[in-house]
């Protein structure tokens, strides 16, 4: 039975309730990066305690995503997000409520929890509510509000930090997400195919501990120098275990194909959706890997403050939401790998200037062209990108196909904070020790040799280093200079992934029902 006639009259009322579901959570994971600082000093937590109020929410989100789509299936996509915002709401007046680290690290997980229960469902309403040639606006509302949360987090945060405390942060979350848990009663259409699901229950298992031992093998990887977490279990085995976990439910799946898998290999028929995917694992990537360093500079080496650092990197994504606008017409009318090529050339270029430009004493607004460059390139990313993974997808695949897309980004995000992490933090280490013996000249003798074994001890900790670490006068000078050093290297991965993703795309096809499009305009 379908009961979407009713709602489809007016779907962008639909749409909005989507839209304010991804603002809500998009702007929760910027704010709560902003607010890092101060949830220390507010709950004396450790490194590691802080660490996992970000891993956490990332490690549950990353973990579900595939089976929450697939409950979108059996129970239905609005039940499952209204469901999602109920959980993520609670969980943020959880994390408001929190006492200690552990509490605050629980109410984090539920958090994604809740982000990976909702995310998922977005795709499979908007395609029954919006025909292929009314997708391309569709999408480019979505760029335009994913840069306004961007933008919005760190100021908004950093507002909100300063004169409420970091306790607001999540706050704020409450009365956004009860309203859009009552809209999404009221305006999402619910609708069933009037067959009966079938549930796989060891798929569920089996692909839950695969990605839990891959994604928390890369998440603590750093941490534990990639050795020993506890008696002889290493990082190395806990991302092996989880591989073959993970090979042993893709041998399940197989044999299910005609049970209603969890993961029906009938999606990867289409390689336009396949190639997206991984796409969207590259954007996951270079998004973090850039951003990751980009953000460390703006405040640890040109000492900017939070909002500070949020209005500087402000203009890229207004130029994405200006160059999706624009891209938004075009992509009806073209191959969408026409406009996603050049984007994604255009977006490498732009964090290649950056990374080019980057100096110890540079002015902030000596990165406007590359982030402006980069923004108008990510504009012409996200439209044709979903487009083409979804121009020819059939409707009842659309909620694993979200579940898939979503997975493999999250995968490419996790994979960028180990890998760029990694780089960033051995460069660092050396870059520390040479700057430090560079330096030293500027010393008597006698106080050269505690120098230059102050900053080579301090490089072990890696990104932990810091302005407050390296304190002032000599000591910023060299973890300046070296930081940026570093970060060149560490930079060159994300543009050199952007960079083999536009070569991908050039493998994408022109979809039937485009080619028609196409020769209805001409005649």
């Amino acid at each position: 039975m379908n009961d979407t006639k009713a709602f489809t009259r007016n779907p962008w009322a639909a749409m909005s309730v989507l839209v304010l579901g991804l603002f809500m959570t998009l702007l929760d994971l910027t704010i709560v990066n902003i607010a890092i600082p101060r949830i220390v000093d507010g709950l004396h937590a450790s490194l590691d305690q802080v660490l996992w109020v970000l891993n956490a929410y990332s490690l549950l989100y990353a973990v579900l995503l595939i089976t929450s789509a697939r409950l979108g299936d059996v129970f239905g996509p609005r039940r499952m997000f209204a469901a999602g915002v109920a959980i993520f709401t609670a969980a943020s007046a959880a994390s408001g409520l929190a006492q200690d680290p552990t509490q605050l690290i629980i109410a984090r997980a539920a958090q994604g929890l809740g982000a990976a229960v909702l995310a998922p469902q977005s795709l499979p309403i908007m395609l029954r509510l919006f025909p292929a040639d009314r997708r391309g606006g569709v999408f480019a509302v979505y760029g335009v509000i994913a840069g306004l949360a961007v933008v919005a987090g760190p100021t908004v945060g950093g507002l909100l930090v300063t004169n409420f405390g970091w306790r607001w942060i999540f706050y704020v979350n409450i009365p956004v997400g009860v309203l859009t848990f009552v809209l999404a009663l009221i305006l999402l259409p619910g609708y069933r195919t009037g067959l009966r699901h079938r549930f796989d229950v060891v798929g569920v298992l089996l692909v839950t501990a695969g990605l839990l031992g891959v994604v928390f093998g890369l998440i603590e990887g750093q941490r534990y120098d990639w050795g020993t977490v506890a008696g002889a279990i290493t990082i190395p085995e806990i991302i092996g275990a989880g591989v073959v976990v993970l090979a042993v439910f893709f041998v399940h799946q197989a044999l299910r194909q005609d049970r209603e898998p969890l993961l029906p290999f009938k999606v990867f028929s289409d390689r336009n959706f396949t190639l997206m995917t991984v796409v969207m694992a590259g954007m996951g990537f270079a998004i973090l890997g850039a951003f990751l360093p980009l953000t460390i500079y703006l405040q640890s080496v040109l000492g900017l403050s939070a909002i500070q650092a949020g209005l500087t990197i402000a203009p890229q994504p207004i130029a994405m939401m200006i160059s999706s606008s624009v891209a938004a017409p075009i992509g009806q009318k073209v191959n969408g790998k026409y406009l996603l090529i050049p984007g994604l050339l255009l977006f490498a270029a732009g964090l290649g200037y950056i990374d080019w430009t980057v100096q110890a004493g540079a002015d902030r607004w000596v990165l406007l062209p590359g982030l402006i460059g980069s923004g108008l390139g990510l504009g012409c990313i996200w439209i044709p990108v979903f487009g083409l993974a979804t121009r020819d997808l059939r409707p009842e695949l659309a909620g694993v196909a979200s579940g898939v897309m979503n997975t493999i980004q999250e995968l490419g995000t996790v994979i960028a904070s180990a890998a760029v992490g990694a780089v960033l933090q051995n460069q660092l280490a050396m870059d520390l020790h040479n700057q430090a013996v560079k330096y030293s000249a500027q010393l008597p003798p006698s106080a050269r040799d505690g120098f230059v074994s102050g900053f080579s001890h301090a490089a072990r900790h890696g990104l932990e280093i810091g302005v407050s670490q390296a304190g002032s006068g000599l000591g910023l000078t060299v973890f300046s200079h070296a930081f940026v050093d570093a970060m060149r290297v560490s930079m060159l991965l994300p543009i050199a992934v952007i960079v083999l993703a536009a070569v991908v795309t050039f493998g994408v096809r022109a979809s039937r029902g485009q080619a028609t499009e196409a020769g209805q305009e001409a005649a």
